[in-house]
């Protein structure tokens, strides 16, 4: 028999879900409680209501899916076919999920191998592409793997943020917390790096932070074949301006998203958040 490897990633990957289903890309959601209500990213909470959530200062949580959630969705997937699963999460800096997916798999009905990617947003959605296109190809779980983790490893995400004070509440800030004494005097640009939120720059204007993001955006993409995904949350026009600019920058541009981010990185961010990831095909 021929064997089947199938991709599991969780929401906050933000593939579009036309994408997730060319490649048979399984998604579990993280939730979002928002007062007394828990409610599963990308199916019982929008952005839009996230951001009006935030805007009106209502107190908002996220947490990781239980691993009885994973057993579920790795069922789901052996019962379509799938004789090996490769399941690509969220930095484990950031969130339990990749515990939780762990812990599932231990009990799952087929071989499942749990990977920590250390990425975010599409920076994590690249890698379960990289993932599937090599189980497409007849890969074998090690080659998924090895694809993911390749891709993991040239891809870099920055972001820029109105405020630091969601990441603040969130306990998500890491070193950049060092920035909180002049957070009120600056915009800062921020990256992931091992896994964590870092400081990048700081920048005085939002103006010159979007221009300074575009120009990094623009120096790690280089003349090479990229793939790159505009972030945003609440602020489609600064996105898609974004979009056009690096569009036109970047000669090796293959494939270029524009979305915003779910509810889930939104609620750590906070609205008017712009974030740029840049991965090398």
């Amino acid at each position: 028999m021929s064997r089947h490897v199938a991709i599991v990633t969780d929401s906050t990957a933000y593939l579009p879900p036309r994408t997730m289903e060319r490649h048979g890309i399984t998604a579990v959601p993280l939730t979002v409680v928002l007062g007394d209500q828990a409610l599963e990213e990308g199916t019982e909470i929008s952005a839009r209501s996230l951001a009006q959530a935030l805007q009106k200062r209502r107190p908002v949580t996220t947490s990781r899916p239980s691993p009885e959630v994973f057993a579920a969705a790795y069922r789901r997937v052996a019962e379509s076919g799938a004789t090996d699963i490769v399941s690509l999460h969220l930095s484990a800096e950031l969130s339990g999920t990749y515990d939780a997916a762990v812990i599932a798999a231990r009990e799952a009905p087929v071989p499942v191998r749990v990977v920590d990617t250390g990425m975010i947003a599409m920076a994590l959605g690249f890698c379960a592409l990289a993932a599937a296109e090599s189980a497409e190809a007849g890969g074998t779980v090690d080659e998924a793997v090895t694809a993911a983790e390749k891709r993991a490893a040239g891809t870099y995400a920055y972001f820029y943020v109105d405020t630091l004070d969601y990441l603040r509440r969130g306990g998500r800030i890491g070193a950049a917390q060092a920035l909180l004494g002049s957070a009120l005097a600056v915009k800062p640009l921020l990256q992931l790096d091992g896994g964590r939120i870092e400081p990048l720059e700081k920048v005085r204007t939002a103006s010159k932070a979007i221009a300074r993001l575009e120009e990094i955006v623009a120096e790690r993409a280089g003349s090479a074949q990229v793939d790159i995904a505009v972030h945003h949350l609440a602020a489609p026009e600064r996105a898609s301006a974004l979009a056009d600019r690096l569009r036109a920058r970047v000669p090796g541009v293959v494939d270029l998203h524009v979305s915003e981010v779910g509810a889930v990185i939104g609620a750590h961010t906070g609205p008017g958040l712009l974030g740029a990831v840049v991965s090398p095909r």
